[in-house]
């Protein structure tokens, strides 16, 4: 038989309290411990499912649906997909990654909200602008980007995945190509200077109001905290933007969309073992030809690296932008692909299905029949098959 599979459910059932104890967490950071803690388990209340083909019946326990749980994230990650299918235009699309010098951990850390705002509001904006300029594209641009706020140790490494459509609307409603066709849309180091700044000018602004939370280590230096200083070494630190290779191929999107938008910090697959108060877990260490290696930490380091990821409360980690923000995205790729004519027949795209394919048949989906809550409360949902959904 084999081994069942590790789960950062189990490091948290057997070292969550000791370690809530002994460290000073948020609120929201209790909450999501405790949410994954009781993930699929009786605690959450249970639902009845159904076969539309042959009437299989499974009771399952209910899913936390907590966004930072490893095993909550695929249906609502295909759900995204979903709504986002019609949106494809038949142009490249470009993958722009925006990070942060490692010189603000651990003020990012006390500064959440704060940092990943800025990180997302200069990035954009600095999109935008080399977009609008008639050097490179002179038009408004359409994307979307990804926080991610770790690294493969889960080391505290805010960055942001921008997925950018080849091409802009222009003025006159005409869509522009790029003019330097083929692995970059801007130049990368351009970029990077327009976003270094826009980011230290927002940073410096929210210092001098005030609106910056030190650590205690700084709070009680014997050298005071000095600002200035602070801002002059996160300049002459290197601010990375780079541009991978563009997606020639809707499909390559879906795929790679697929990969990026719900993951989290880290998924239970990368779990090896945990023995004798330590987690051991697989890293690709990109520092040495990508290669996989195994890191072993303390139980409560681990979890307090795995806490560093918890978003602060309602903070959006997928934002859209331009002619692909919400509220204007349908309207505005259905006037592209009539601008674009013959060209904007995309080659067949499978959709990506939120349903759950029946176990013993193949053939039917699971349909919700019956669903209990954590408090007791039954609620049967409409019922368009048939089903008797008394039992």
């Amino acid at each position: 038989m084999s081994r069942k599979q590790l789960e950062i459910s189990d490091i948290i059932k057997q070292h969550g309290l000791e370690f809530r104890r002994n460290r000073s967490l948020t609120k929201k950071q209790k909450s999501v411990l405790s949410a994954i803690e009781l993930c699929r388990t009786e605690h959450l209340g249970y639902h009845l499912d159904g076969c539309t083909v042959c009437g299989h019946r499974e009771i399952s326990y209910n899913s936390c649906r907590d966004r930072h749980c490893p095993k909550c994230q695929g249906i609502a990650q295909r759900q995204w997909i979903e709504k986002r299918l019609d949106q494809l235009l038949p142009v490249p699309y470009y993958h722009v990654v925006f990070t942060l010098p490692a010189g603000l951990f651990p003020f990012s850390l006390y500064n959440k909200k704060l940092v990943y705002g800025l990180l997302f509001d200069s990035a954009a904006t600095a999109l935008k602008e080399f977009g609008r300029d008639p050097q490179w594209l002179g038009g408004n641009l359409g994307f979307f980007g990804v926080l991610h706020t770790w690294g493969q140790t889960l080391w505290h490494h805010p960055h942001v995945h921008f997925i950018v459509a080849g091409g802009a609307l222009n003025g006159d409603g005409n869509w522009v190509y790029p003019k330097h066709k083929g692995k970059f849309l801007f130049p990368v180091r351009a970029v990077s200077k327009v976003f270094q700044g826009k980011f230290m000018r927002g940073l410096e602004q929210a210092i001098n109001n005030n609106n910056f939370c030190l650590p205690e280590d700084q709070v009680h230096s014997s050298h005071g905290w000095q600002s200035k200083r602070f801002l002059r070494s996160l300049v002459t630190k290197n601010w990375v933007v780079y541009c991978k290779s563009p997606f020639k191929k809707a499909e390559q999107v879906i795929k790679y969309i697929g990969r990026y938008t719900h993951k989290v910090a880290l998924s239970n697959s990368r779990l090896v073992a945990m023995e004798n108060g330590h987690v051991k877990f697989k890293y690709r260490d990109y520092k040495d030809q990508k290669k996989s290696k195994i890191m072993t930490l303390k139980v409560e380091d681990f979890l307090q690296r795995f806490v560093w990821h918890v978003l602060p409360e309602r903070f959006h980690r997928i934002r859209h932008y331009g002619f692909l923000a919400n509220g204007v995205a349908v309207s505005s790729c259905k006037s592209i692909k009539r601008i674009l004519g013959n060209e904007g027949k995309l080659s067949e795209v499978v959709p990506v299905s939120p349903m759950i394919t029946c176990k013993k048949c193949k053939l039917g989906i699971m349909i919700l029949l019956k669903l209990i809550t954590q408090s007791g409360h039954m609620i049967i949902p409409l019922n368009r098959y048939g089903f008797d959904n008394s039992t």
